[in-house]
């Protein structure tokens, strides 16, 4: 039996990930596959590194700091989420992430990508988190305030554009238990935005601006394949039980403690469940 772990992503709603991963820890819940979405795939990788309280940590400490995420960041270097000092500083030097525990646990890691080229999702394994951290930031590289990521001649995007939530693809990769981890509650359905800042943003890449532009049809209609699919018992889903009304880039610690927090307890409140659903 493989057992699969799906996290969404959501920027700094995404610390409510990092709760129900820190749970799972505690709890010594094992997995053999993650795919990781934006946030997701960032905040995930401290689950595989066992590190505990690792990204609460970091988020905290840095959350006000101007070289992390700032608008000065954005208009100085194009990315709102500076990539020197979030992606090389703080895990290479300030808060260092374990590369050898990652490598050590065995767990076949995915991130989503999205080729801004053709629109589509791709889903590069993650075997060295320092030597492909590009991959990590690609897949968290929010549209419209964020630079394309190029890797390997080919540019992308954040992943959540292609595929938010990539249910579809752990199964396909054959895996037989699956845990879904949303940041949005179960209400929550995404809206239709106007199409123009998309077609003027990113004209030159038509693909990526009808991904773009249809993204809500597409969320929603995942997210009640899923409901589905949970109702038939052939995923698990761990969501937000209450909407903490996190913005994206959210400043205020004691509210990232509350999304954290409220991680921790969801994931608590459902681990007997989650035992008896592996067993089966």
């Amino acid at each position: 039996m493989k057992v699969g772990l799906v996290l969404e992503g959501g920027a700094m709603r995404g610390v409510y990930t990092a709760g129900v991963l820190d749970a799972f820890l505690d709890e010594k819940i094992k997995v053999d596959g993650i795919i990781g979405v934006s946030a997701g795939a960032l905040f995930g990788v401290n689950y595989a590194s066992k590190q505990k309280g690792r990204t609460i940590r970091y988020n905290k400490k840095y959350i006000k700091d101007k070289r992390y995420i700032s608008v000065r960041s954005l208009i100085k270097t194009g990315n709102i989420v500076n990539k020197d000092f979030a992606y090389y500083k703080i895990p290479f030097e300030l808060d260092k992430f374990d590369e050898k525990e990652f490598e050590k646990s065995k767990i076949d890691y995915y991130a989503v990508i999205t080729n801004v080229e053709t629109g589509e999702g791709e889903y590069p394994k993650i075997t060295n988190c320092e030597k492909q951290i590009e991959l990590l930031r690609a897949s968290s590289s929010m549209p419209f305030v964020s630079k394309m990521v190029e890797v390997d001649g080919n540019k992308y995007l954040d992943g959540a554009l292609a595929d938010s939530i990539p249910y579809e693809k752990m199964m396909e990769l054959g895996y037989d238990k699956i845990i879904v981890v949303l940041t949005r509650d179960i209400n929550y359905r995404k809206k239709k935005r106007s199409p123009l800042t998309a077609k003027t943003i990113y004209r030159k890449y038509p693909k990526l601006v009808k991904k773009i532009n249809t993204r809500y049809k597409v969320y929603n209609d995942s997210v009640e394949k899923l409901k589905e699919l949970e109702k038939e018992g052939k995923v698990f889903v761990i969501r937000p039980s209450k909407d903490l009304h996190i913005k994206r880039i959210e400043k205020n610690v004691d509210k990232l403690q509350a999304q954290y927090d409220l991680g921790v307890s969801d994931a608590q409140d459902n681990i007997k469940e989650i035992k008896k659903y592996l067993k089966r």
